[in-house]
């Protein structure tokens, strides 16, 4: 029998640790993004007898595993045991105490063995996965704790795009510091689930059903890069996010009480090709297809604003996350010690950790002299080669091909060269200038988050 424990200090009381792991989103931070999480179903929170499903992807492979909570004592202490999952036995008791300054104490404990075919190799990967894992959720729990300090209080926050990498993360990230999500669906919502049904296709918005709004975040948009840009796929694109938006848009501004904020997705693409030149949220916009998409997205959003609604563009940035977007693309050849440059690798690419796109937009919705243009990427954009050295660094792996920019182009055509080969130099003026505290503004540790590689390094209790 293997015993693991990990201890740390958090900036709130135990009651207030308690309450968050109890909230509906909790357990959804606390997966790391390089497990694939894919659902989750849970039965009567963490009350002795009930138990929590999980449907996960490690390494491209499918894993279920299901626990079976034993023990209940707020605000101190629950205890809960694995009854299905690769360990042949599993029990993690998760503690809570209050410190002399405030803060409070948190422990997981865990004793576990494996079955009698895991070889010493397989135990020694096992409890390394074991430690990078409880790292990862201490982390998320100690700054996502640190995050909602700044902006007490209950807000009712409208989400679109809720099923999306972004969106889904930003929901939990919500719910788990109090905040009551309503998630617009485009399916038969769910009883009881704080769902309201849309259509932005045909322009049908009802929100009478939400109650009182505080903010509304809108993350809609087809995949930019996965189809050819054929003239008739071009017009999806920019239908796609204008329809929604400007269905959104009008919705709220119907409202007899509109929310206080609109936030709108937008991306970095807005700015063009723009070589070495930094640019900021007051420069002027591109000649690139994309560019235009994201002028047509923000157009759309013009009715909230006159309105009198506080109305942010989020320019996004490459956020970077193993669930989805380029870095999940990337990795599979990176991992075969396969990554490549593209073309010089000269030209420029303005990222954001996820963590940091979250706190971002939380940071938008509770600080009111924010509005307008508002670019959500890290302060340290980098070259291509530059990233791909940082990514092979981080997974010590080789990266010794270059792509072409002829085969780009013969491979992806326009999209390509918008995509892969322009550069895009952005800076995060609006959001230094506002106080905003970037968690992961390097990109070595930024990609070492994201992929469970951490600095050796640790911060607990004494």
């Amino acid at each position: 029998m293997s015993t693991y424990k990990k201890l740390s200090r958090i900036n709130c009381s135990a009651p207030a640790l308690f309450a968050w792991h109890e909230r509906p989103g909790a357990l959804e931070r606390l997966t790391p993004p390089w497990m694939g999480l894919k659902s989750v179903s849970a039965t009567h929170g963490l009350y002795p007898g009930s138990r929590v499903r999980v449907n996960l992807s490690v390494m491209g492979l499918p894993l279920a595993m299901e626990a079976e909570h034993l023990e209940y004592r707020p605000p101190h202490m629950f205890k809960d045991r694995l009854v299905r999952s690769p360990f042949s036995k599993w029990t993690h008791t998760h503690g809570f105490a209050d410190l002399e300054d405030g803060t409070s104490a948190l422990e997981d404990s865990i004793r576990y063995a494996f079955p009698f075919y895991f070889t010493g190799g397989m135990k020694k990967l096992a409890d390394q996965e074991v430690a990078r894992m409880f790292e990862f959720r201490h982390r998320v729990t100690r700054e996502d704790i640190d995050r909602h300090r700044a902006c007490p209080g209950s807000l009712t926050v409208l989400v679109s795009g809720a099923g999306g990498v972004i969106g889904g993360q930003l929901c939990y990230f919500l719910t788990t510091g109090g905040h009551r999500v309503v998630r617009l669906v485009r399916r038969r919502p769910r009883p009881g689930g704080d769902e309201i049904f849309w259509d932005p296709t045909l322009g049908q918005l009802d929100l009478r059903a939400a109650g009182p709004i505080d903010a509304v975040v809108n993350l809609n948009g087809n995949p930019i890069f996965s189809r050819w840009w054929t003239r008739k796929r071009r017009g999806e694109i920019i239908q796609s996010r204008t329809d929604s938006t400007r269905t959104l848009a009008l919705a709220l501004a119907g409202l007899a009480s509109p929310p206080e904020v609109f936030i709108s997705a937008s991306a970095v693409g807005y700015y063009g090709e723009t070589g070495d030149r930094v640019v900021t949220e007051a420069s002027p916009q591109g000649s690139l297809f994309i560019s235009e998409v994201c002028q047509e997205w923000e157009r759309a959003a013009a009715p909230a604003a006159a309105a009198g609604i506080r109305t942010v563009f989020g320019r996004i940035g490459v956020a970077l996350t193993p669930g989805g977007g380029a870095l999940a693309q990337l990795l599979p050849a990176f991992h075969l010690g396969l990554g490549a440059r593209i073309a010089n690798g000269g030209q420029y690419m303005s990222w954001i950790s996820m963590d940091d796109l979250l706190y971002s937009l939380y940071h938008a919705i509770c600080t009111p002299t924010l509005e307008g243009a508002l670019n959500l990427v890290s302060p340290a954009p980098v070259t291509n080669i530059d990233f791909t050295r940082a990514l092979a660094a981080v997974l010590g792996r080789p990266a010794p091909f270059v792509i072409p920019g002829g085969a780009v182009d013969l491979l992806w055509g326009k999209r390509g060269r918008e995509v892969l080969l322009a550069s895009t130099r952005v800076m995060p003026e609006k959001l230094l200038a506002s106080g905003f505290r970037f968690r992961h503004p390097g990109l070595s540790d930024a990609l070492g988050a994201a992929l469970g590689i951490f600095d050796t390094e640790l911060t607990n209790c004494g």
